[in-house]
């Protein structure tokens, strides 16, 4: 029997684009017209997991939402009252349909005709798996024969946080436009004194991207070794997030990316050239699941926040300034030098502290914990420690770390000494004996910075993880956690009468500059010290690179008074050896007879680098070319090598590189044209990155207001095809 056959798939979303995204609890309609009498008509409807399909945006819809099927015939009866939900392997799970629309958790079906003309409703409830659903049309006798079977249309089903009955339900529009929509975000970077921002392409609506992000979950090892079992699971964001927080880095599995602290990064892209996301999850999928080189804290955390808004579950990068990395749990980090200052890595273990360290948070109800948990839950997908046998961190709820409550899963303890731990500084003599120097009870945990839903700003977190430095609120949480306090000095003992302190200006990368230590006599009686000043270039991870600088003098400070020394740091003390993060430690180590205890004090510069500039004159209109002008001038006083700019930006253009020819000289300006054609309208960021032999990790960025040139018929429809 031959049957004309056409389906159209629309859409109705919550959202300002409404039609990219297809969630749980939102309509799916379909329209099938037939030419020719039917017997039967079979809708079924398959949740591929695993089966690698490109779909386009339009393709997407979130759990929750009610699915529409119109079927315009002659003579129609619906028989198939069951969903097939299908790993693409030989398992299935059959997911029982109700006739007519029932409880909030169970898939349902309404049926409603006229003459020709029949709507089929289709419900997806707000705790339905998510994935890529197959629908088919099969027209049979009634004898049970097949008669013709329209190929099936695919649609991805996401986690819907405008439903207020998913776990993932965010009730903030303005939050949602943030968590969920923007495809550009900002990083904090730095220092907690010096905090500097950096802007990232999400990209989670660009081609291909939601099909990665369903590939990278399809790769991880739970999928691998029970698929089945891995697609009941995927209903629950909470087994979701922890999935992707493991699939993010590459040290157990599949991952998508492979971390490096160190150069070299020749065979790879050095982690400070990506500016986003988008470039890593495509060259993951294209390589055959193979993993990415090079990705540090900012970049695992920037590629799992497009994952999880990728597939509906709000979520926010954020930046913990001296961030602490306390392996045994015992809530001190222990920094152990020797008699000439220098670190004694070798001797102190795997603690360390970290000037910033990025995680990621996501908005969810935690159904598995008593109540008080819901909310933002901490995931890290850098691979520090293992958490039941793989590396990976969280979720982990922000309520649990600020009230103490170690026992909550998941990882509560390594976070919360992430932003609550001591750190101690220990002197090791030559005969193997450690002396204790200095303790800092409020130096870990400051700033923690995310950004704003109002704008290009940073907006302060540190309240939701902890209770004011101080205050009796803190004391108790610090006593309920269990805080180890045995052979900690008290914050309240009495400071001896000489006092440590460095001050300096913000230096830029290139120049000489000055750092001005200064000692202060608060006693009656004139004193004389032994001052050490050193210099040494350090990884934002606290990694020796070299030493700059030393001086050791003596000091005579009148009673009452301060006396300053200088150390004159120059472009050629830390050329040679300064770290990519840009980063000089200075210590300040003063003994003195009379004190008991000798005095030290420690601060990490950053050495600012110059930017990019980016203009983009006139008007920009969706699918016409525009220009870019970009220009960067060398700073240093020694010529740059081998330049490269990088430019990328949703909706803008894909990752493009533009090498440099030849060097360029002190002072030079370098200036290049960049041709493309916006694919989408809206207001975007085109980000570029500029790095050299002797000069990495330059940025710009500007913002483009893209327009329709023409009134369009179709106001749903604002890409480029």
């Amino acid at each position: 029997m031959g049957v004309h056959t056409k389906i159209v798939l629309r859409a109705a979303a919550p959202e300002t684009q409404a039609w990219i995204s297809g969630r749980r609890w939102m309509d799916f309609k379909l329209t099938c017209e037939f030419y020719k009498k039917l017997y039967y008509i079979v809708i079924e409807l398959h949740n591929n997991l695993v089966l690698y399909l490109y779909l386009h945006s339009k393709g997407r819809r979130r759990r929750n939402q009610m699915q529409k099927i119109y079927m315009c015939c002659f003579f129609v009866f619906l028989t198939q009252k069951a969903l097939i939900v299908s790993s693409g392997k030989r398992d299935e799970v059959e997911i029982k349909v109700q006739k007519e629309r029932g409880a909030g958790d169970k898939w349902w079906f309404n049926q409603q005709g006229a003459q020709d003309e029949m709507l089929l409703t289709l419900h997806s409830p707000a705790d339905a798996i998510i994935g890529r659903y197959s629908l088919a049309v099969l027209l049979m006798s009634p004898d049970g024969r097949i008669l013709e079977k329209k190929d099936k249309m695919s649609f991805h089903l996401l986690y819907n946080p405008w439903c207020k009955d998913d776990v993932v339900y965010l009730p903030d529009e303005t939050q949602l436009q943030e968590y969920i929509m923007n495809e550009d975000g900002i990083i904090y970077m730095g220092t907690w004194e010096y905090i500097k921002s950096t802007h990232w392409n999400y990209g989670q609506f660009e081609d291909y991207v939601m099909d990665i992000c369903f590939e990278v979950l399809n790769n991880s090892n739970d999928a691998l070794r029970n698929s089945q079992m891995d697609i009941e699971q995927r209903f629950d964001p909470v087994y979701v997030s922890r999935i992707i927080a493991a699939m993010v880095n590459s040290n157990d599995d599949r991952g998508v990316l492979t971390g490096r602290w160190t150069e070299p990064y020749s065979d790879g892209v050095a982690p400070y050239q990506w500016t986003g996301s988008v470039p890593i999850l495509r060259q993951w999928s294209k390589a055959g699941v193979r993993a990415v080189k090079y990705g540090q804290c900012w970049v695992f955390a920037a590629v799992a926040c497009t994952v999880l808004r990728c597939l509906g579950i709000p979520t926010r990068l954020i930046t913990n300034f001296s961030s602490a990395h306390d392996v045994d749990g015992n809530l001190s980090i222990d920094f152990l030098l020797d008699e000439n200052l220098q670190p004694l890595e070798s001797r102190g273990g795997r603690d360390s502290s970290w000037n910033f360290h990025c995680w990621v948070e996501s908005w969810m109800r935690r159904d598995d914990l008593p109540k008080g948990n819901d909310g933002w839950q901490v995931l890290d997908p850098t691979p520090q420690e293992l958490s039941n046998g793989v590396f990976r961190c969280g979720p982990c709820p922000v309520t649990a770390i600020k009230e103490g409550n170690l026992g909550v899963k998941y990882d509560a303890p390594f976070v919360f000494a992430e932003v609550n731990a001591d750190i101690i500084h220990w002197i090791v003599q030559r005969n193997g004996q450690r002396r204790k120097i200095r303790v800092d009870h409020a130096t870990v945990g400051r700033n923690i910075s995310t950004k704003s839903v109002y704008g290009d700003f940073r907006d302060d977190v540190t309240l939701h993880y902890k209770y004011p430095e101080g205050s009796k609120k803190e004391r108790e949480v610090y006593e309920k956690a269990g805080r180890r306090v045995t052979d900690v000095p008290s914050e309240s003992s009495e400071p001896g009468r000489l006092q440590l302190s460095i001050k300096h200006a913000k230096p830029v990368f290139g120049t000489d500059f000055d750092v001005i230590i200064e000692v202060k006599n608060e006693g009656d009686q004139d004193a004389h010290v032994q001052l050490t000043m050193l210099a040494m270039a350090v990884t934002y991870s606290s990694l020796h690179r070299g030493n700059c600088q030393r001086q050791t003098t003596t000091v005579m400070v009148p009673a009452h008074k301060a006396q300053q020394e200088v150390l004159r740091l120059r472009y050629d003390d830390y050329a040679q050896c300064v770290s990519d993060d840009h980063l000089i430690r200075v210590k300040a180590f003063v003994e003195a007879p009379g004190e008991n205890e000798p005095l030290l004090t420690v601060t990490d510069i950053p050495l600012s680098r110059p930017e990019v500039f980016i203009q983009v004159p006139g008007k920009a209109f969706v699918c016409e070319q525009v220009k870019a002008s970009i220009s960067f001038t060398n700073p240093l006083p020694v010529p740059l090598k081998g330049g490269v700019f990088t430019l990328e930006g949703a909706g803008l253009l894909s990752s493009t590189k533009i090498h440099v020819s030849g060097d360029i000289s002190p002072g030079q300006t370098v200036s290049i044209v960049v041709s493309f054609s916006p694919m989408r309208t809206g207001v975007r960021k085109l980000l570029v990155d500029f790095d050299s032999d002797r000069l990495k990790d330059v940025k710009g960025v500007t913002t483009v207001v893209v327009r329709k040139k023409y009134r369009n018929i179709f106001p749903e429809i604002t890409e480029c095809y």
